[in-house]
C-alpha cells in the first residue's frame, strides 16, 4: 500500500513540473529577416569592324579590351509588414545606369522601403528600377549580356511613391515620381506618372501593360511612352517572352504643343532553350525605329530603323554562368562605321562574360 501511494505521488509531482515548465517556457519571438546577395560581372567584347561607335546599347561600349561589368551587393531586411531594400553597385554598368548622379549617390541602384498596409496593398518610397520592358539592369537577370535598344532608351529607373494592389491574377500599380533617371528631382521640373496592370492567365503565361509619362524639364515636351511584356512557359526546356514599346512626344512651340506627336518605338521576341540545367540557349531579334530622330542623332542624320539579333549561349556552373554571344545588326541606312569611320548598313561583333551571383 505504502508503495502504491509513493508511486501516485511520484506521477502527481512529474505532472505538476511539466504544467510548471509549459507555464514558463518563454514565447519564441518572430526575428526579422535580412537577405544580403549580390553578383559580380566581367566581359570582352570584338567589333568586327574595329569602331567601338557602333555600339549604341548600354553596357557594352568597347573593342578589343577586357571590361569590368559591376560589382553589386544587395540588402533585404523585412520585419512584420515593414521592409526595406538597399541595393549598391560599383563599376562602369552601375555608373550608366545612374548617369545623372555623381559620387557616391551614383552607386545606389535602388532604395527603398515599404509597408504592407493589408494582404494585398503595400506602399513602396524611394527609388527602385524601372518597371517598364522586359530586361533588367542586372546582368543575372538577363541570358543576353548586352541590352536591347529598347531597354536602353527606355526609363531606367524611378524615384518616388507607389502603391501596389493585387486581386487574385490581377495587379495593379500607381505611382507618382522625379522625373526619369532621376534620384533628385531638378529645380522646377514635373513628376511623372507611373502605371502598370499584370495578369496572370496561367502560371505560365503573364502579361504586363506599362506606363509612364510626365513633362520634361529640360524643353517642356510631353512625353509618354506605353510597353507591353509577355512572358510564356512551354514546358521545362522551353520559354518564350516578348517586348513591345512606343515612345511619343509632344513639343512645346509658342506656348502650345504640336498636335502630331513624334515616336520611337521597338519589338523584340526572346526564344530561350534549355536542354540540361547546366546548358541554355537565348536568340534575342529586335527591331527599332527611330526615325523621328527623338533617341539619338548618332543613329542617322535622317533618322533610322535597325534588325538586331543576338545569340547567346549559358554554360552554368554553380553561381558561375559563362556567356558567348553573337550579334548581329543591319539597317536601311548606313547607321553603322567601319575603321576609318566610313559609313555601312550592318555590323557584327562578338562578346565573352563571365556572371557570377551569391
Amino acid at each position: 500500500m505504502l508503495r502504491k501511494i509513493f508511486v501516485i505521488a511520484i506521477t502527481i509531482a512529474t505532472t505538476q513540473y511539466s504544467f510548471a515548465q509549459e507555464a514558463v517556457a518563454p514565447v519564441e519571438e518572430k526575428k526579422p529577416a535580412t537577405t544580403i546577395s549580390g553578383f559580380a560581372d566581367v566581359y570582352y567584347r570584338y567589333d568586327f569592324s574595329k569602331n567601338p561607335s557602333n555600339n549604341r546599347t548600354s553596357f557594352t561600349n568597347s573593342h578589343n579590351s577586357f571590361e569590368l561589368g559591376m560589382a553589386s551587393v544587395k540588402l533585404e531586411h523585412s520585419f512584420g509588414k515593414v521592409s526595406m531594400v538597399a541595393d549598391l553597385g560599383f563599376g562602369k554598368r552601375a555608373q550608366e545606369f545612374s548617369y545623372n548622379e555623381s559620387g557616391v549617390v551614383a552607386a545606389i541602384k535602388q532604395l527603398y522601403v515599404s509597408y504592407a498596409a493589408t494582404d494585398w496593398l503595400k506602399l513602396t518610397m524611394g527609388s527602385w528600377a524601372t518597371h517598364v520592358g522586359y530586361e533588367l539592369v542586372d546582368a543575372p537577370a538577363n541570358r543576353n549580356y548586352s541590352m536591347s535598344y529598347m531597354f536602353s532608351w527606355g526609363p531606367f529607373f524611378h524615384t518616388g511613391l507607389k502603391a501596389d494592389a493585387t486581386f487574385g491574377k490581377a495587379g495593379f500599380m500607381l505611382g507618382i515620381a522625379n522625373p526619369t533617371d532621376y534620384k533628385s528631382a531638378p529645380l522646377d521640373s514635373k513628376k511623372y506618372m507611373l502605371a502598370q496592370f499584370s495578369y496572370a492567365f496561367t502560371d505560365n503565361i503573364k502579361a504586363y501593360l506599362n506606363y509612364v509619362g510626365g513633362k520634361r524639364y529640360t524643353d517642356s515636351a510631353k512625353t509618354n511612352q506605353f510597353d507591353v511584356v509577355v512572358t510564356g512557359k512551354v514546358n521545362d526546356k522551353f520559354s518564350l517572352g516578348y517586348n513591345g514599346t512606343v515612345s511619343t512626344t509632344k513639343f512645346q512651340i509658342d506656348d502650345k504643343y504640336d498636335t502630331d506627336a513624334q515616336a520611337w518605338w521597338g519589338s523584340a521576341v526572346y526564344l530561350n532553350l534549355d536542354p540540361t540545367e547546366k546548358f541554355g540557349l537565348t536568340w534575342r531579334s529586335e527591331y527599332f525605329s527611330d526615325k523621328n530622330q527623338l533617341v539619338a542623332m548618332s543613329l542617322a542624320p535622317e533618322g533610322a530603323a535597325i534588325f538586331a539579333n543576338t545569340i547567346s549561349a549559358n554554360f552554368r556552373i554553380h553561381g558561375l554562368t559563362i556567356i558567348p554571344e553573337f550579334r548581329f545588326e543591319t539597317s536601311g541606312k548606313d547607321v553603322f562605321y567601319d575603321k576609318e569611320g566610313g559609313p555601312k548598313s550592318g555590323n557584327a561583333s562578338v562578346l565573352l562574360a563571365a556572371v557570377y551571383k551569391f
